[in-house]
């Protein structure tokens, strides 16, 4: 059973940077894509980043392209959000989330299965 644990989050000025963090455990294959989400207080979850594990393809959505790099590292099993140039509204709790093969149009939340519990991130100005 695929487990996700995300760590990472904490309070910070806008303008600042930050580094989440997402261990996985339970699967031993790479045929898998992971993604990060963001829900903020009374909006709905929305989807930032997603990488697939055997080639390393990254997506992007707009509100972050440039300022959030995905990345991974398969020996350590974990997934990373690397988080620059902070805004107020990039306030939320995080989280991370997988599914089994390629991350081919895979944003919204029922195309991923696995999600791990989130980790706050509170943006001030």
């Amino acid at each position: 059973q695929v487990q996700l644990v995300e760590s990472g989050g904490g309070s910070l000025q806008a303008g600042g940077s930050l580094r989440l963090s997402c261990e996985v455990s339970g699967y031993t294959y790479r045929n898998y894509c992971m993604a990060w989400f963001r829900q903020a207080p009374g909006k709905e979850r929305e989807w930032l980043a997603r990488i697939y594990e055997m080639s390393g393809r990254t997506y992007y959505a707009d509100s972050v392209n440039g300022r959030f790099t995905i990345s991974q590292d398969n020996a350590k099993k974990t997934v990373y959000l690397e988080m620059s140039r902070l805004k107020t509204e990039d306030a939320g709790m995080y989280y991370c989330a997988g599914r089994w093969g390629s991350c081919q149009g895979a944003f919204r939340l029922d195309d991923f299965n696995v999600w791990g519990q989130g980790t706050q991130v509170t943006v001030s100005s």
